[in-house]
């Protein structure tokens, strides 16, 4: 299975007063987790969004498991647990640097016409990227 790693340093800024990072702050970790794992396999969101479509999360779940605090250096892992003709659904695991979980999560995207918001087939719009999230993808739908 393709994952994708990359790691983040806890800044001060992402704790709340118990200097414990704030449970919204794994959104955007979980973020930087599926745009690294887009760039790993050789594609960009960013032209996607330039092409005129987007990617909205249409669901999502994290579980915590354990705090992470300031100062830590935490790694976000990342996969294609799923990819179908109009939703995708990432796989997390964000990690203390000594491997143990502190949280999992998955989210489910579908793509869109930036205007309408009209969903539409990634193999319509990149046939190679589409090809190669069903290759990569844990489950099948």
């Amino acid at each position: 299975m393709f994952t994708s790693e990359k790691e983040i340093e806890v800044r001060y800024a992402e704790t709340d007063q118990m200097g414990v990072v704030y449970h919204a702050n794994y959104l955007v970790w979980m973020e930087i987790g599926r745009t690294s794992l887009i760039q790993d396999l050789g594609f960009h969101y960013a032209q996607l969004e330039k092409d005129g479509y987007l990617s909205p999360v249409t669901e999502l779940s994290v579980k915590y498991k354990t705090s992470i605090t300031y100062g830590e250096t935490i790694s976000v892992r990342t996969w294609v647990e799923s990819h179908g003709r109009l939703r995708t659904v990432y796989g997390y695991e964000i990690l203390h640097a000594d491997g143990v979980v502190a949280a999992t999560a998955v989210s489910e995207h579908v793509l869109v016409k930036k205007g309408s918001f009209r969903p539409v087939s990634l193999s319509k719009i990149d046939p190679q990227w589409d090809a190669k999230y069903a290759e990569i993808q844990r489950s099948e739908n």
